[in-house]
This record gives structure tokens, sequence and C-alpha cells, in this order.
């Protein structure tokens, strides 16, 4: 039999908010034991770096990659160090892009020819490659953007392409992105599912899961032939996918748009609006105020579109602007 065990008045437990006062030694240990890893869960979600909850992971840019010398930043920010990560290859190897983006440079700097591509909040870069792409172009995850060349390499015994990440004006490990080293966000196993999480710095949630099958930028149409503005990001997911709402607000438009297929346009604070096309079913109509995560819809590949996906749309007043840039 558990005798009662004595705690300080007015000392409550942490996880269900009760008193603690005249419960039973094993019970005020289980109140313990639950209290540790609520808050050992609770320090890891929201204290973790950034990266594990902030962007896709990353396909390797050369084929059988080799692994140099890895990222080591200096302290100072003229030092000596390694401010990305170097992989040998050999000249004239196919360079890919680690992930889906948009090109943003290609060129040459200190006689070291460079390609950059962005990515949203974050970009990656490659030296020294001849590109065979240009600025503007939108670009799958493992695309070929060019070829490693073996004048301005960082190895000096043999040919090696530099990849690095960028976020603003911070270097960072492209390695904590890439398939060996991916991380995982730990949740409490009591507690209700977490919902998708938002990026760091962006507003928006993901509307659904799935690779990115085409990104926003300069593109030639696959049905036109036509070179234009990709004005969105294409997931490719199964068609009936539920779709969910990216930020709460007020629907402006419930129909068939043409190219767009049927497509569900929500209105949002700041003067953006989201828009969810090639639906097979839309699920929301005009006037309804949705919550993030509601469902608007599901995808489908009405419209001028090859196959099942969503093309997902964010508008900074009426005008297109890139989706990963809010996510």
């Amino acid at each position: 039999m558990n005798r009662p065990h004595a705690t300080p008045a007015g000392v409550f437990s942490p996880v269900t908010g009760k008193s603690l006062a005249n419960v039973s030694q094993k019970d005020f240990a289980g109140y313990m034991t639950r209290s540790f890893v609520a808050a050992t869960l609770i320090f890891l979600t929201f204290f973790a770096p950034a990266s594990a909850v902030a962007g896709e992971q990353w396909e390797w840019p050369l084929d059988g990659h080799e692994v140099g010398r890895e990222f080591d930043l200096p302290d100072d920010p003229y030092g000596a160090g390694n401010r990305g990560v170097d992989l040998r290859g050999q000249v004239g190897d196919p360079v890919r892009s680690v992930a889906a983006g948009e090109v943003s440079f290609v060129g040459t700097i200190a006689h070291v020819r460079i390609v950059v591509v962005n990515h949203g909040r974050e970009r990656s870069t490659y030296q020294p490659v001849a590109a065979t792409v240009q600025v503007g172009d939108a670009v799958t995850a493992g695309q070929q953007i060019g070829s490693l060349l073996g004048t301005g390499s960082h190895c000096v015994d043999s040919p090696c392409l530099h990849l690095g990440r960028k976020a603003g004006d911070r270097y960072l490990d492209p390695l904590a992105l890439m398939a060996r080293t991916r991380r995982f966000q730990l949740i409490n196993p009591d507690g209700p599912p977490p919902p998708p999480p938002i990026a760091e710095g962006g507003s928006f949630r993901r509307p659904v899961g799935g690779p990115i099958t085409s990104p926003f930028g300069m593109r030639v149409h696959p049905i036109t032939g036509v070179r234009k503005l990709h004005d969105g990001t294409d997931f490719g997911v199964p068609c009936g996918t539920p779709v969910h709402a990216a930020a709460s607000g007020i629907v402006i438009t419930s129909e068939f748009a043409a190219a767009y297929g049927n497509r569900v346009i929500l209105q949002h604070e700041g003067g953006l609006t989201s828009s969810y096309n090639h639906l097979s079913v839309e699920s929301a109509r005009v006037g309804d105020r949705v919550q993030v995560g509601d469902i608007v819809g599901n995808s489908g590949t009405s419209g001028l579109s090859t196959g099942c996906h969503l093309h997902f749309m964010v508008e900074k007043e009426d005008k297109p602007v890139n989706p990963m840039n809010w996510l």
C-alpha cells in the first residue's frame, strides 16, 4: 500500500496542472517522469537548430560523390576556413542542382566560374562550374546546371566541386541537409499530432506534401512550348489529395479558370493572396472564412496540366512572387 507523500503546498504538476499535495510516492514519481519528458521534448522542439525544421533535404550535386574537406566556418569573417564542402570529382562531371529553385547568378568572381541557385530563404553555390543554365531559369532537384571545371578548384591534388549554402549573409553547412545527416524533430508521443511546422522566416504552411516538381521561375511550358514565367510552385501529389489553406483568409474565388482549371483563391492580410490550382474538387466557396490548415479542395489535373499535382501560387499586391519565400 502506497503511503501519502507530502509535497510543498501550492506545487502543481506542469503536465496536468493539478496540485501535487498528498499524492502517493508512486504517483508523484510518475508526475515527475512525465514532466521531465514533456520539458525535454519542448526544449528539443523549440530550441533545435533551424535546419531541423527549415528547408527540404538536398540531393548530392555530383554522381559518385566523395567528400573531401568539410564545412569549417572560421570565427573571423576574414579568417581561413571552409565556408562550404568540397566534393571530389573529375573534370567534365555533370553538376546538378541540390534542390528545386531559380538560377540567380551565373558568372565569374576572382577568375572562378560560379553558379548560384535560389531556393527561397536559402541558396546554393557551385564552383568551379561551366554553366549550362542562365539567370532566371527554373531548375528541379537533380537537374544538370553545368559541368565541373579543373581550374579554380579548392582542392590542390584533384578537381573538386565547392558546394556552398547561404541564408542571407550567413554561411551554413551543406552536409546538414544531405541524406547522410538527415535530422528529426521530436514530439510528445502522448499528445496530439503537431501541425505542419512553419519554416523559420516564413508565414505560410505547405498546402500539401510531396516533392517540388516544377519551381517558380522562367521555363519552357511543357504543353505550349513557350518560354515564360511559371508563376507558382508545383507539388507532385496524387489526384484527390486534400489541399490545405496555407494561411487563414477569406475565399474570394472558387471557379474554373481556363489554364488554371478548378481553382480557389484566398485573400490574406498584408496584400497577399494564395491560390490552389488544377483541383479536382473545390470544397471552399466564395465568402467562406477559412483557418490555416482547413481543406479548400482536392488536387487534380484540371485545366492546362500534364498530370496530377497542385500548382500553388502566392501574389503580393497582384503580382506573382516565389511561394517558397513564404513557406
